[in-house]
């Protein structure tokens, strides 16, 4: 791995807003040296802001020292072993969060999208494989902690979200369909997951199918949906306090979403304009979230067709989303965007191979 590079993205970045707004600026570009060039699937910071990992096409895990880029550790890494196949992508992670039942820190969990698709438990600093969850038939491309660490979900190709006990690794509960009245279910490929941020039992799922469905694990089917939301990667979220998602769909208009989650229906709270920083077309989104803070102050989205990411700064009411800042003309598409726990970093993962790290002045 090339050491990081700390000017590499400052030729991307666009400065958007007014004055006294925040911004952005280039802190390093990690670059993993894959040859051929391994596409960026997924970038999360650590809990405690220690470390950013990043997966790849080629199935590695690649864990960075966030403050300097440095590449500390390798997980998964295949390359140049005899007599293996070449795996398939590590297309999810999550950290563990840091929890009073969790005795071991620095663990993460990842999925691929293997024909039987796989759940990891990896303890980063040693770099074993903690344990191993097969799920028959089911290619899986995206999972999600609850905030206490006490349970975890999963979903992919076969449309069900499943729902797994941390401490036993067992399967507690598959929630498939609808009430057949209002809500169905998926019928295509599930792409994004995510759980409430007070509530165990509520997850939202996004997908191929135009929905984003919320599924009510006391009821063990979906109650509720959000329609014409096309989601192609991790791009459905909850904001800290659970009062709004945010959606980012792969489409040219109406891609960035929020929505607001009350007692009854989900109405669209705000359709944000994109307005390009270098062209007047939109971005197709693949990934979207909230930063961390307890009033998730801020949005960042990235994707396809104009390859670039932009930060806005969310209001206290949640209306009127403004960009402060972008990534712009990057060589291939934006696959994955995460903001730091601290909200003071964000990173971005890209089909072109690699990480980059932004600091949020």
């Amino acid at each position: 791995a090339a050491p990081a590079d700390p000017q590499e993205a400052t030729d991307h970045i666009a400065k958007l807003g007014g004055v006294g707004s925040r911004r952005i600026r280039a802190r390093y570009t990690c670059d993993p040296g894959y040859k051929p060039v391994s596409d960026c699937f997924c970038v999360r910071f650590s809990p405690d802001d220690q470390y950013v990992a990043a997966s790849f096409a080629n199935g590695a895990i690649n864990i960075y020292n966030a403050d300097t880029g440095k590449q500390e550790f390798v997980l998964n890494n295949v390359e140049g072993k005899d007599g293996l196949s070449t795996p398939l992508p590590t297309t999810q992670l999550r950290w563990r969060p840091h929890t009073v039942q969790s005795k071991t820190k620095s663990v993460l969990i990842s999925v691929n999208a293997e024909f039987d698709g796989q759940i990891l438990h990896w303890h980063v600093k040693s770099g074993k494989c903690l344990h191993t969850i097969t799920e028959k038939g089911n290619q899986l491309f995206c999972l999600d902690y609850f905030s206490d660490g006490s349970q975890f979900a999963t979903a992919g190709r076969d449309r069900l979200v499943r729902v797994y006990d941390e401490a036993t690794k067992r399967e507690i509960q598959t929630l498939q369909g609808g009430d057949l009245k209002e809500t169905a279910g998926h019928s295509n490929r599930v792409f994004s997951l995510k759980y409430h941020p007070h509530h165990p039992h509520i997850l939202l799922s996004g997908g191929w199918d135009n929905t984003v469905q919320v599924w009510d694990t006391r009821r063990g089917h979906s109650v509720r949906s959000l329609w014409n939301c096309y989601l192609c990667g991790d791009s459905v979220d909850f904001t800290s306090d659970g009062s709004q998602i945010l959606t980012g769909s792969w489409r040219t208009e109406n891609a960035l979403q929020m929505w607001d989650f009350g007692a009854g229906d989900i109405n669209l709270a705000e359709t944000v304009e994109w307005k390009s920083a270098s062209s007047a077309s939109t971005c197709m989104l693949f990934a979207a979230q909230c930063s961390k803070d307890a009033e998730s102050s801020m949005v960042l989205a990235g994707g396809s067709q104009e390859n670039e990411a932009k930060f806005f700064m969310r209001p206290p009411n949640g209306r009127d989303l403004q960009p402060f800042g972008a990534l712009v003309n990057l060589p291939k598409p934006v696959f994955s965007v995460d903001f730091a726990p601290s909200s003071r970093m964000a990173a971005i993962g890209s089909a072109d191979g690699l990480v980059r790290v932004l600091d949020i002045l």
